[in-house]
């Protein structure tokens, strides 16, 4: 091999790049391969969190990303089957982060990810010792059972890169984790979406709406604004329960937007592109991410949120912990799986609480009458709004959400 590093990441979105990124801090040797050539689109709601806010900001790019073309979100729209809105305005409270320890005002944005993206590729690109687009991993190289690299094709020619350590950043079809045998598609544990960019929709402002719509219980319908009045605009849903229903994604969006309530708010939208779909591996199991000499982030390890469908926020706080773990093991000198264990455990001590509650308040969305109770509730009380903020900020435990006490109480609020 002529080259060799502390690590190859595979993968330069959200989860690779913030993994240089950190890496380079560390001191860390790094190669950083794709095997697309930036900018390139990647199917997304395009929302980011709080969780990717705080990290953002660790990294010293919060400010750089907030002038992104994009819109700000202020404000969040929950429908409910029936269609009452509850509005949640995030000014005025805090996000208190878990990974980083920050308390930062609580804000979100939507950003294309063909922007951000290459916002943060052109950043880690900037630190990393190496970089190659257009590089097709085909294979893990190993010693024994320790992988020591990956080979794979570039401009046509084959190529080997070995590292004491691979991270898997390569999404949700991910080539690193096929390879070292942790690749599983299990329907109860995906969930199918597809998106469409459309300008003109009216209504659209400074708040991202998720709408439970009957067409995909337990999924939702959303409207995330975008820059110049363009908005994300699509529908999602598990896929075991799109399966056994029989669900077709693109005539449950067109119904959903030639319909009331929303018909009006599309009568002069016009689409920017055909409808695109993607699947998303969501974090209601716990899948294995580790191995010798090698670690999975991001979609590459399942961990959408099963709720709410957002993944970037979880896939940056597994930059964090992955490199931090690799620090380690080149300090001990061991790249054992038991080792790299202790990343998973770190990141599921950090997310795996969340993650729970997501997963269970994902099977209460199945119960329509549950979704219209609560949502009414939040949509006339302060004091309900306030909670569900306080639980969007991690200022109040989610696992309330999934108490039937909690929904006792709202019954007598």
């Amino acid at each position: 091999m002529a080259d060799k590093y502390d690590v190859i990441i595979v993968g330069a979105g959200p989860a690779g790049a913030t993994a240089a990124l950190y890496a380079h801090r560390a001191g860390l040797r790094v190669c950083l391969v794709d095997k697309a050539r930036f900018p390139r689109d990647k199917i997304c709601g395009d929302a980011l969190s709080g969780k990717v806010v705080s990290i953002l900001h660790e990294l010293g790019l919060l400010d750089q990303v907030a002038r992104l073309p994009g819109a700000a979100i202020r404000e969040v729209v929950f429908g409910s089957p029936d269609h009452m809105d509850a509005r949640v305005d995030l000014r005025g409270y805090d996000h208190r982060d878990r990974a980083t320890g920050k308390i930062l005002p609580m804000e979100g944005f939507v950003i294309r990810r063909a922007v951000l993206d290459h916002f943060l590729f052109v950043q880690a690109r900037k630190v990393v010792d190496a970089c190659y687009e257009g590089f097709a991993v085909k294979d893990l190289m190993r010693e024994r059972e320790q992988v020591v690299g990956v080979r794979g094709v570039v401009d046509g020619v084959e190529r080997e890169i070995g590292a004491q350590v691979v991270l898997g950043c390569d999404g949700f079809n991910s080539m690193v984790a096929r390879k070292a045998g942790l690749y599983a598609h299990e329907s109860a544990h995906w969930v199918v979406a597809i998106r469409r960019y459309y300008e003109n929709v009216a209504g659209v402002s400074d708040q991202i709406e998720l709408h439970f719509v009957d067409e995909v219980l337990p999924g939702y319908f959303w409207i995330f604004p975008l820059e110049n009045g363009s908005a994300n605009v699509g529908i999602g849903m598990r896929h075991d329960v799109l399966k056994k229903r029989n669900v077709d994604l693109k005539a449950a969006l067109n119904a959903v937007i030639n319909r009331p309530p929303y018909a009006h708010r599309f009568k002069d939208a016009r689409p920017l592109e055909d409808p695109v779909g993607w699947n998303l591996p969501v974090g209601s199991t716990r899948r294995k991410s580790y191995g010798h000499g090698l670690l999975l982030l991001g979609d590459a390890a399942g961990l959408i949120d099963p709720f709410t469908g957002e993944g970037i926020g979880n896939a940056l706080y597994s930059a964090r912990f992955a490199v931090e773990t690799v620090k380690e093991a080149l300090a001990t000198d061991d790249f054992s799986a038991a080792f790299l264990k202790q990343y998973e455990d770190r990141l599921w001590d950090a997310i795996g609480d969340e993650l729970g509650t997501s997963t269970r308040m994902q099977k209460l969305g199945q119960w329509r009458p549950l979704l219209n109770f609560t949502i009414h509730k939040a949509a006339h009380n302060d004091k309900v709004r306030d909670l569900i903020c306080g639980m969007m900020a991690n200022a109040v435990p989610k696992k309330q959400l999934t108490n039937p006490l909690f929904y006792l109480k709202l019954l007598f609020s």
